[in-house]
């Protein structure tokens, strides 16, 4: 079974009344009503975390640094207790066909389900042969995880304008 995020906050020590009281202003915070705050509870504790996947384009790599670096929250409490981070190979431990394996059996498991962060940008000049992962063009990759992802997040510099990879005369 998947773990929840209730899992998660019990596992840290968080009581069951800190608990509920974390779902009521979550309610308010949002404009629903204490009303949502049962509802909220509810899905809390029964359903799993949404995993992510978040991958790396042609990019300079500094929202990874600044995220790795944050202060509040800790990096370490993102990605152990927030996030389902099951792809970032950045953080990640795995490399080569290791990382491969996991992402592939991440979009397998959770299809339609899972989170799609995007740090960076796909170049498309010779046919997206600037950024290459698992020897095949990054927007060949890009495209394929996106295509069931349940939400898609790109962000940062690069992603939004491209970066110091835009500038010219780079001919991604």
């Amino acid at each position: 079974m998947t773990e929840t995020f209730y899992d998660v906050l019990r596992r840290q020590g968080i009581t069951r009344r800190s608990f509920l009281k974390f779902c009521s202003l979550t309610a308010t915070s949002l404009g629903l009503g204490s009303a949502a705050a049962p509802k909220i509870a509810y899905a809390l504790e029964n359903k799993p975390r949404t995993p992510v996947i978040w991958l790396h384009g042609l990019e300079c790599t500094c929202c990874s640094e600044s995220f790795i670096r944050s202060a509040h929250p800790l990096t370490k409490d993102v990605v152990l207790s927030m996030l389902s981070l099951d792809y970032d190979d950045t953080l990640m431990a795995a490399a080569g066909h290791q990382a491969e394996a996991i992402i592939e059996e991440v979009k397998k498991k959770y299809k339609g389900n899972y989170i799609l962060a995007v740090e960076g940008n796909p170049p498309l000049n010779e046919d997206g042969m600037f950024c290459i992962h698992g020897g095949r063009p990054f927007v060949e990759i890009l495209k394929e995880t996106a295509a069931d992802a349940k939400a898609i997040i790109s962000w940062g510099s690069c992603a939004s304008w491209g970066c110091v990879q835009a500038a010219k005369p780079n001919p991604s």
